[in-house]
């Protein structure tokens, strides 16, 4: 399945001065480890916000979204009161329109997303930072396989889907085969603007 976008994106100016960093990648990637390990790290620091994503699906215990019927998530949509928002695997995913005032006050918001988006938040946002996080096909494979989640739609699906673009080319790439604390440490730089060396 192809995912869908509408967003924001449309405004005259850009938002800033903050910054937006898109945590992007292919499911199995492990994504949400790492952004959870992120998080933690920078639970101290009031200027790095991880905004939980509007999902029609029901949140999980690897995944803490707030989770809404697709006629709440329709009707929010009518409203305006999404920053973006896109259809991946037959589910519905959204961010508040909170996070621009968050940007707008100099923070950091992270947020995973549909590679999808990205070219239109480049253009809605000052300051875009794009993170992928991926791993080898096999990697992917089994980690979706222990996953198990039903509403994940057909494997071959997942691992199938591609988006290309210049747009979506990542800034960062980090290849999340080695220790979660690891690879949550590169992300935690890139959040902050940081380079690092292997």
């Amino acid at each position: 399945m192809t995912d869908t976008l509408d967003s924001a994106a449309d405004q005259a100016a850009t938002i800033g001065p903050g910054r937006l960093v898109l945590v992007v990648g292919p499911s199995g990637a492990g994504k949400d480890t790492l952004l959870d390990l992120a998080r933690a790290a920078t639970a101290e620091d009031g200027n790095v916000i991880f905004p939980r994503r509007i999902i029609t699906r029901e949140a999980s215990a690897s995944e803490e979204n707030e989770h809404v019927s697709p006629d709440t998530f329709q009707e929010a949509m009518r409203r305006g009161d999404f920053a973006m928002h896109w259809e991946a695997h037959g589910n519905c995913y959204a961010l508040s329109r909170a996070i621009d005032d968050d940007i707008r006050a100099g923070r950091t918001v992270v947020a995973n997303v549909s590679r999808t988006v990205i070219e239109a938040m480049r253009r809605a946002y000052a300051d875009v930072t794009v993170v992928l996080i991926t791993a080898p096909p096999n990697v992917l494979a089994d980690r979706i396989a222990m996953r198990a989640r039903s509403s994940d739609g057909r494997l071959e699906a997942r691992l199938s889907r591609t988006v290309e673009g210049a747009a979506i080319v990542p800034d960062v790439t980090i290849v999340n085969t080695g220790s979660a604390e690891y690879h949550s440490r590169q992300l935690v730089r890139a959040v902050k603007g940081e380079k690092w060396h292997d």
